[in-house]
């Protein structure tokens, strides 16, 4: 009885913090129009090519990008994250999108951070209109380029399908990654 009570209390208040992230998320994109979105997902995609010369060499090779520019998650044991972005081809914005997960496990924290992904084939690009969205995981070869990686990869050893870059993280989260996570596309006003 006191470990169901323990149980329900952890899964209660993980409740809550999957709500209040919900809830950030949608009062902080309140204002996303279409121009902003793109707007800031060309920012943010030319703020990773600046650094990262992976992602300006992949730049180069990719028939579409998708930039999620800011990504809310957040969690104690279920967590939840919820972001939007613009599908650039050739520099302009083409498409909306959003992203949104939940997990499960040892996590604790809260964080901003945003994406990219770097699709290198029209196949790729197909899967992001398919009914009910495109889950990251299922489908196209997606390969995390962490810093380590990034440094030691060259666009000639590149064959995979997507290649995705995180980037601008802030606060603290265990447990972040991109598996998981659905996009869909979104018509903002």
């Amino acid at each position: 009885m006191i470990q169901a009570r323990k149980h329900l209390g952890i899964l209660a208040g993980a409740l809550m913090v999957l709500v209040a992230t919900a809830s950030m998320a949608a009062d902080g994109d309140k204002g996303n129009s279409a121009a902003k979105l793109s707007s800031d997902a060309q920012a943010a995609l030319s703020q990773l090519t600046a650094t990262v010369p992976a992602a300006k060499a992949l730049e180069k090779k990719a028939v579409a990008i998708l930039v999620f520019p800011s990504i809310t998650k957040a969690g104690l044991m279920i967590g939840g994250q919820y972001g939007d972005g613009a599908l650039l081809k050739r520099g302009k914005a083409v498409g909306y999108y959003n992203t949104t997960g939940i997990s499960s496990g040892l996590q604790a924290g809260a964080q901003k951070f945003g994406y990219a992904m770097f699709f290198m084939n029209d196949g790729a690009v197909a899967q992001l209109d398919k009914a009910g969205g495109f889950e990251v995981g299922m489908g196209p070869t997606i390969v995390v380029m962490d810093e380590g990686k990034a440094k030691s990869t060259t666009t000639t050893s590149m064959k995979d399908d997507i290649y995705a870059f995180i980037f601008s993280q802030k606060g603290i989260m265990a447990g972040l990654g991109l598996q998981g996570n659905k996009i869909t596309k979104i018509d903002p006003k």
